[in-house]
């Protein structure tokens, strides 16, 4: 072959490569742009904060990203119980997930942290935690374990209530059957108080209490009203044993298919959400309040919480004995 052919055959090629780099270049960033509608899920009900909040976050979203990606809200259990829920989100078939730091707390350790009985002085105390610099060092550790921790939102203090006798010590708990999440924490908690724990799935609470096969349970205000466990149980003990926040989390797969510039506005959209979240919180827990006591439920208020607290001696001492913990609750209860 003439040596000009080749050069022109060379030549020829190049351009050709050249060409399909530049195509290949645009079909990338033409799916970049594509619009993309991410899975929440949430096991609460439709009008609940943290679905009113994740709503409002994807509307943040798809107002920043002008259409290409958006928020499709699963709430009420549609995509499973928080447990399988975080699962899925862990290997991805979830993008966004509700969750209580209890729950996750099996698979990021410090979640357990913040799921500790008596930790949290007040709500007010919890908020400035996670609000500072602690909070953020706690969403920070969650990649190591597939997950990117977005935002913590509100959860109350979680009581205990039955339907077999007002609580006022913790010789009132010794036999009854209560459920806890599923979390081994929580049924330590629980059997330090003398109580018999039964972990059960959230949606499992309701049936659970109204054929007696648990004799109670322990959540916050509005998830004891509008579950409508209130009128199974009534007999609503402040103990504000757990403080204990939610956290949103996105799948590590799905927060790694954002650009940089993606990702800021996913984790603003998230805080600012938080926010939002917190008005609708204390409007919710206040009517659910007045909404227990309107139907007769029995309040009991001024308990001695001092031997309560002194049941989880044997938690805390097997919490500590883990130096990174031991070194958070030191931490955390030094926040004023």
């Amino acid at each position: 072959m003439p040596v000009s052919s080749r050069a022109e055959l060379s030549r020829t090629g190049v351009v050709f490569v050249a060409l399909l780099l530049v195509a290949v270049s645009s079909s990338m960033r033409t799916t970049s742009a594509v619009a993309r509608e991410f899975r929440a899920a949430d096991t609460q009900a439709e009008d609940y904060p943290t679905v009113q909040a994740l709503r409002y976050m994807g509307a943040l979203i798809a107002e920043r990203t002008k259409g290409r990606h958006e928020i499709k809200v699963f709430h009420s259990r549609q995509l499973g119980e928080e447990k399988e829920t975080i699962e899925q989100t862990r290997a991805g078939a979830i993008d966004l997930n509700r969750t209580n730091v209890a729950l996750i707390g099996n698979f990021v350790p410090a979640m357990n942290v913040l799921a500790m009985p008596f930790l949290f002085r007040s709500i007010e105390h919890m908020q400035k935690v996670l609000d500072g610099p602690v909070g953020s060092e706690i969403l920070g550790s969650f990649e190591p374990y597939g997950f990117v921790g977005l935002a913590f939102y509100d959860s109350g203090a979680r009581s205990i209530y039955n339907g077999v006798r007002p609580v006022k010590t913790i010789a009132d708990l010794k036999g009854l059957r209560i459920r806890v999440q599923q979390s081994e924490l929580m049924s330590q908690m629980m059997r330090a108080l003398g109580a018999e724990p039964v972990e059960l799935p959230y949606g499992q609470v309701l049936t659970g209490l109204a054929n007696h096969l648990i004799d109670g349970a322990e959540n916050n205000w509005p998830s004891f009203v509008t579950t409508n466990h209130y009128k199974h149980a009534g007999h609503y003990t402040l103990t504000q044993h757990t403080m204990s926040p939610e956290v949103l989390v996105i799948s590590l797969k799905a927060w790694n298919s954002l650009s940089a510039e993606e990702q800021t506005i996913f984790k603003e959209a998230a805080q600012r959400s938080s926010r939002f979240m917190r008005e609708k919180w204390r409007d919710l827990e206040d009517q659910s309040q007045r909404k227990a006591q309107e139907a007769g439920v029995t309040i009991i208020r001024d308990i001695d919480r001092e031997p309560f607290e002194e049941a989880m001696a044997a938690i805390y001492a097997k919490a500590e004995a883990d130096p990174a913990a031991a070194a958070l609750i030191e931490r955390i209860r030094k926040v004023e």
